[in-house]
């Protein structure tokens, strides 16, 4: 088995194993092990730290060392030394909004495990010769949702996703509905105000509420 045929096995997994992954942006990174026990509690055990703040690999760091149960990985990887840096802080996968072939290279590199970001089916048939099979539909909403990602399904049949970009739980079932959907991203189950109040009990029942959400 080829090295990316192992590390899609990887992210196969890991986007089976909820049907949402939260998008978390965290400012403090003290909060991220009450966030991250909240979260598992409820069922969701896939998080994506994106790297968008100081305090994110601070945050994938503690995560990885504390939480029992959770799967850390790094969101807004765009280059190599994202890349590893996310893996140096405990990252188990790395998830980029696009592509870019330097990066791609960097993975081939890395034991780091990549979902991949496409828009468009060019994209999509980039990332196919390149071996990816499990990809990041992104920006969903705006780049077409359900509609696109619904044509996709038959020209594009190898091909799964997790569409995130403008997905809320009210919106959620309509994307884990589709053929070509394993799970999608979003950002309403860790909301800024409750992080910022440490209402774990909050972000829990907002977490089973997603967990609910399972695939028939």
């Amino acid at each position: 088995m080829s090295s990316i045929e192992h590390k899609q096995q990887q992210v196969e997994t890991l986007m089976r194993l909820a049907p949402v992954i939260p998008v978390v942006i965290i400012d403090n990174a003290r909060d991220a092990v009450p966030m991250a026990r909240a979260l598992v509690a409820g069922g969701i055990p896939t998080i994506e730290v994106t790297l968008r703040t100081p305090a994110a690999l601070d945050a994938i760091r503690a995560i990885a060392a504390e939480v029992e149960g959770a799967v850390v990985g790094a969101g807004t990887v765009l280059t190599i030394r994202d890349l590893e840096a996310a893996r140096q802080a405990g990252a188990r996968f790395a998830v980029s909004p696009g592509v870019s072939p330097k990066l791609l290279d960097a993975v081939d590199d890395s034991d780091v495990p990549l979902l991949p970001g496409a828009a468009t089916a060019s994209e999509v048939m980039t990332l196919l010769e390149r071996g990816y099979r499990f990809l990041k539909f992104f920006p969903a909403v705006p780049a077409g949702g359900t509609k696109l990602l619904g044509a996709w399904a038959s020209p594009l049949p190898q091909v799964r996703f997790c569409p995130t970009g403008g997905i809320s739980l009210a919106s959620a079932p309509d994307f884990l509905a589709l053929p070509n959907v394993l799970c999608v991203g979003g950002s309403w189950l860790t909301p800024a105000d409750k992080l910022a109040a440490g209402d774990w009990a909050g972000v829990e029942l907002l977490a089973r509420e997603a967990a609910g959400l399972r695939k028939v």
